[in-house]
């Protein structure tokens, strides 16, 4: 497991889930205990920003990307389950 004793601005948006804004287009996805579950991009498509999440697997020491979403809420969403 993977925990973090340091954070930037972090802000809560659903119980059991943190965000913390690592820059304008990344944030890092953690418990609240400073478990790191994974990340959110937010990229330039043609039609628009899109996010991408993703969660970082730590046995296998990589990322799983978990899919692409219009809007940064339902990026998050999928971290709850």
């Amino acid at each position: 497991m993977t925990t973090l004793d340091f954070a930037g601005t972090a802000r809560s948006i659903t119980s059991g889930i943190v965000t913390v804004e690592l820059n304008a287009d990344l944030w890092r996805i953690t418990r609240p205990d400073g478990e790191v579950l994974g990340y959110v991009h937010r990229w330039q498509s043609a039609a628009g920003f899109r996010f991408q999440a993703k969660r970082m697997l730590q046995r296998q020491r990589r990322f799983l990307p978990l899919g692409d979403f219009w809007s940064i809420d339902d990026a998050l969403d999928i971290f709850r389950f």
